[in-house]
């Protein structure tokens, strides 16, 4: 009866992974009927994988009682990290691998593509960039988000409607917010019609020449980089506003009552009381920064404007110009940058759970 018992849970969720897989599978043929596909991705995304959990519990009942508990807890969590490991862990493996191989992937090259990365001067020039938005990205988006959350927090009325307007931006996707902000800039030589740029427009009007902005070496970095600061400043101000309010109304009275000016309560009581959270949304924008490829890749030719940055780079390299290897290269170096920044957040994480 064990021996049944102990097939019949090992069975049960193999035959549903099996047939999950096949289903899978067959999603994956370009010949197969659309309609056909969209109704079994239904079926199995939601019945199957509720079926799934069902035959595993189902299972687990059917060992003896005191191994149940012990395997139960697995059987949730076994789904999750088979998905982690599928789609996380190795990829990063693989490209780990890729990234030690020529463009197509056949022969080893060895360090080649790492060599590429440090001393091919566009390379170079994109991880400058990089740093130049890690640093710049982030103090900008979280000052003006501090600014604007203290000065919404003192409105008596129209709150909700300021922080709404200043939210806004988050709602638009990174693409599209590069599109806005290339008419933006939209410039037009001499004999290829009027400038509809919104700054041309300026320009124009108070009667000087109109500007080409984005060959602007190296203010044209600081003109993509507002596109950003444009876009996460209200995610940092809701953070943060929520962070404010959550100070005691007693503490900063009790400091107004004793003669402290407006400013000394902003820098000596609300600035330290919510600097773990100006960390965090720090933080936030820092990965965001690394990651940043839709608004360069929008907003012209890179390599011809100096804008590089590593992601489009990586991009750029690996879906572009299918060289594999040196898309991979830069992707690891990527990956590796990003590990101390997530290691950090990580310890202060704990060291504030200690505190508390």
């Amino acid at each position: 009866m064990f021996a049944l018992r102990l097939v019949g849970a090992v069975v049960i969720p193999i035959a549903a992974f099996y047939t999950l897989w096949v289903t899978f599978d067959f999603l994956r043929d370009s010949e197969a009927n659309r309609v056909i596909v969209v109704g079994v991705a239904v079926v199995v995304g939601v019945g199957g994988v509720f079926f799934l959990y069902w035959a595993m519990n189902r299972a687990v009942e059917l060992l003896p009682e005191r191994y149940r508990e012990g395997v139960r807890p697995w059987i949730f969590v076994g789904p999750a990290m088979v998905l982690l490991s599928v789609f996380l862990v190795y990829p990063v493996i693989n490209t780990i691998l890729i990234s030690f191989k020529d463009a197509q992937s056949q022969s080893f090259v060895g360090l080649d593509n790492f060599k590429f990365v440090f001393t091919d001067e566009s390379m170079l020039r994109a991880i400058r960039n990089t740093l130049g938005w890690m640093i710049l990205v982030p103090v900008a988006a979280v000052t003006t988000g501090l600014a604007f959350a203290t000065l919404a927090d003192r409105l008596r009325r129209g709150e909700a409607v300021a922080k709404s307007i200043i939210f806004l931006p988050m709602a638009i996707s990174f693409a599209g917010a590069s599109i806005t902000w290339r008419l933006i800039y939209s410039f037009r030589p001499a004999g290829f019609g009027s400038n509809i740029g919104l700054l041309n427009g300026i320009m124009l009007g108070l009667g000087q020449n109109p500007v080409d902005w984005l060959s602007q070496h190296p203010w044209n970095n600081l003109y993509l980089m507002v596109i950003m600061v444009w876009m996460q400043t209200g995610f940092a101000m809701v953070v943060l506003s929520a962070a404010i309010k959550s100070i005691p109304d007693e503490i900063i009275e009790a400091a107004r009552i004793d003669g402290a000016s407006e400013w000394q309560v902003f820098r000596r009581i609300i600035v330290p009381s919510i600097l773990p959270t100006i960390v965090v949304v720090a933080t936030y924008m820092v990965i965001n920064s690394l990651k940043v490829f839709d608004i360069v890749f929008v907003m012209g030719n890179a390599e011809l404007n100096q804008t590089e940055v590593i992601a489009e780079r990586m991009i750029r390299w690996f879906f572009i110009g299918q060289d594999y290897g040196k898309g991979a290269a830069i992707a690891v170096v990527l990956f590796i940058v990003v590990i101390p920044v997530m290691v950090w957040n990580v310890r202060r994480f704990r060291e504030e759970e200690m505190i508390r």
